[in-house]
């Protein structure tokens, strides 16, 4: 064999070496399923719209819900997977039991677009779609989602039950819980600002409504006694926001303001260093709109299973 054709010979070999032992970095992307699912994204709207539609509560649930999910080992629908002989499920953890819904709405969209696409389309963008649907929906800001997300094969309750921020946290403690997850003091408050929609239990808020403190209105913590008594109606629910309960707006910032914040985790918002940011949001509905379009982005791209990783599941309760 002569130089020239021992040449062409070890380059070539070096091609395919190269071509099989360094990965393609995978990407999340808005046009993801252009390709082989075009119609997902509208599938997936058309499905939260009418859930909404007959529950406006949804809403809330539905946002509540992608945050639980990117919260415990990043945005891969390990949130809705139930319990078996193998899988510790997150929702019997100690945050999510009893109280985070909306399971049922994701596998009605899944079920949609698995007719139209079948193992295509994955339970973690249905969720991430669905989050920002639901802000749509009332009222609240809309935002473009990257997409290519792939669903886990595992959950972790233990990291549901340490990692979820608590209801009765202190400002320091809320500011950790979300730095550990990349989001810093600002995005904190604005993805707060989500409690402008909802409800909670009276288990969570009686302790602040009956603790005649400094930092709660008492005209407020009289109306909402009326719920919650001292002692039982623990799952009595009240509206996070007493003035516009069905609508993301910035009237959760306003109510920080006048000591009406309905679990402690909201009101020590108006506190400390992020007391400036709820007086921003307070006054500027569209900055608050802009910051929580923007940090929901950043949220929901927390630790995605991408390429090869993890599965598309065919249902999203389940492993395949």
């Amino acid at each position: 064999m002569n130089n020239f054709n021992l040449f062409i010979t070890t380059l070539s070999i070096l091609i395919i070496f190269l071509d099989q032992n360094v990965p393609c970095e995978a990407q999340l992307s808005e046009t993801f399923y252009d390709g082989r699912c075009p119609n997902a994204t509208t599938i997936i709207r058309n499905s939260i719209r009418r859930a909404i539609s007959g529950e406006r509560r949804m809403a809330a649930s539905l946002l509540r819900l992608h945050f639980h999910d990117c919260f415990v080992q990043g945005c891969d629908a390990s949130i809705l997977l139930d319990q078996t002989s193998t899988i510790q499920s997150e929702k019997t953890a100690g945050p999510n039991a009893n109280s985070v819904r909306g399971y049922d709405v994701v596998e009605a969209a899944k079920r949609d677009v698995e007719r139209v696409c079948p193992g295509v389309v994955s339970c973690a963008d249905i969720l991430t779609l669905a989050a920002r649907d639901a802000s749509v929906a009332v009222g609240g800001p809309e935002w473009k989602v990257r997409l290519g997300r792939r669903d886990s094969t595992t959950a972790n309750r233990s990291q549901a039950d340490n990692d979820l921020p608590s209801p009765f946290s202190d400002l320091n403690r809320l500011i950790s819980a979300f730095a550990i997850k990349g989001l810093n003091a600002r995005d904190m408050v604005a993805l707060s600002g989500s409690h402008t929609i909802g409800q909670a239990q009276c288990a969570l808020f009686r302790d602040r409504i009956y603790s005649n403190g400094t930092d709660v209105d008492a005209g407020f913590a009289t109306i909402r006694r009326r719920r919650c008594p001292q002692n039982g109606g623990d799952s009595n629910l009240a509206p996070l926001d007493l003035v516009t309960p069905d609508k993301l707006d910035n009237k959760y910032f306003k109510n920080l303001m006048q000591r009406k914040g309905l679990l402690q985790s909201d009101q020590v918002l108006f506190s400390g260093s992020t007391a400036t940011i709820v007086s921003d949001y307070s006054r500027n509905p569209r900055v608050f709109a802009d910051d929580f379009a923007k940090a929901m982005i950043k949220m929901g791209e927390i630790e995605p299973l991408l390429g090869q990783n993890g599965i598309i599941r065919r249902r999203c309760s389940a492993i395949n």
